[in-house]
């Protein structure tokens, strides 16, 4: 099979940690400040923020598509993504903790989702053996 571009996104950003980022055609535009910064303006987000949200949805994309075809209901799963900048000897690096919850699921069940899930989600694959990412099923 042969790869097919499904979908493509086109963002721009000037000034960094302490500038401006949006999609080219404009439906997200804010401003960025430094995790914690004490000047920061109100409403001003940061890359942690921005990849936490994206991998969250992500990971919840492929629990819905692991568990239609696993045959579970996991209509009312929740990601919540922990992203941390971390600072170390080699330099700056983030990581990241999904817990992940599905109500209403048997624990081993929702574990197999999870892993199943974890093993296909575009996010997961591109950060898999360069961060660490841990599961928590919550």
């Amino acid at each position: 099979m042969t790869d097919k571009i499904l979908y493509t996104a086109h963002s721009a950003s000037k000034g960094g940690r302490n500038g401006h980022s949006g999609t080219v055609d404009g439906k997200l535009s804010f401003d960025l400040a430094p995790p914690g910064a004490p000047n920061a303006k109100p409403g001003t987000t940061n890359p942690e923020e921005l990849f936490a949200c994206g991998y969250a949805a992500c990971f919840g994309g492929a629990v819905d598509y692991i568990a239609r075809q696993q045959k579970v209901d996991a209509s009312n799963a929740e990601i919540k993504a922990d992203v941390s900048l971390i600072q170390g000897d080699g330099g700056f690096s983030i990581g990241v903790v999904l817990n992940v919850s599905i109500p209403g699921l048997d624990k081993a069940v929702a574990e197999k989702l999870v892993h199943d899930a974890h093993q296909m989600c575009p996010y997961s694959k591109a950060t898999r053996s360069n961060i660490n990412v841990e599961l928590k099923i919550v």
